[in-house]
């Protein structure tokens, strides 16, 4: 972890990172219960997401309000001040992930609730099991600043990109073997959550970005994987 003079600087930003692992704890949790909701047809677990989604959103606007005191009472050094930075933005995307997981768990909900629940189609597991590794990849990377971890997530994400492809396709044309306005309906719900997986993916890779620039400073959005694992290497 990055050291300071100040002992109580130190322990505000450590009780920073402290609630921001811990509401990417919360968020990773609401992402599964979520796919639970749809494998399962566990509707009351809906209640339970969409509780969860204020605590990360009440988590949000604590960290955001620690983050900008520090920086108005201790001007942090540049190293520090990255830091800082970079957890105001991934706060920003990690709520993303909370929203986008309270969306799969109510369209869940609606689809078990259909007279007739459409046939399941491959994919959204193995897209599930994905972006929660990403999640969890990019907070392991913050919280070892690992910024070679990091890449990893980069990496995964353009596997999510081809699962997200592969569903749409593989939605498209099943829908355009029925008829069935229904059936239809219930499939447009369920490209909705694969759609609302790629997104979390998409945040998740927002992260892991922020990772990079928080350990070496450098700014690797929209400059291609191999440019970021360079730089995440520190090369």
């Amino acid at each position: 972890m990055f050291e300071h003079t100040n002992k109580q600087f130190d322990a505000d930003l450590e009780a920073i990172r402290t609630l921001f692992l811990s509401m990417g704890g919360v968020v990773e949790a609401m992402v599964r219960v979520s796919m639970q909701v749809l494998a399962e047809g566990r509707a009351d677990q809906v209640e339970r997401v969409r509780a969860r989604e204020k605590e990360v959103n009440q988590l949000e606007v604590g960290i955001d309000e620690r983050i900008g005191l520090l920086i108005a009472r201790q001007q942090p050094a540049a190293i520090d001040l990255r830091l800082l930075l970079s957890v105001s933005k991934m706060l920003t995307d990690m709520e993303r992930c909370g929203d986008e997981a309270k969306k799969i768990a109510k369209t869940a909900r609606r689809v078990h609730e259909a007279a007739s629940p459409p046939v399941p189609l491959d994919g959204l597991d193995r897209m599930a099991t994905r972006v929660t590794g990403m999640l969890r990849d990019a907070l392991d990377a913050f919280a070892r600043q690992d910024a070679p971890k990091a890449t990893t997530v980069l990496r995964a994400d353009k596997d999510v990109d081809q699962d997200w492809k592969a569903f749409r396709r593989n939605a498209t044309e099943r829908m355009a073997t029925t008829q069935d306005a229904a059936a239809i309906a219930g499939i447009f719900d369920l490209v909705f959550i694969a759609r609302s997986l790629e997104r979390i993916g998409d945040h998740a890779t927002n992260m892991a970005e922020q990772v990079i620039y928080m350990v070496h400073g450098a700014d690797v959005r929209h400059t291609g994987l191999e440019n970021a694992e360079r730089q995440a290497r520190g090369a």
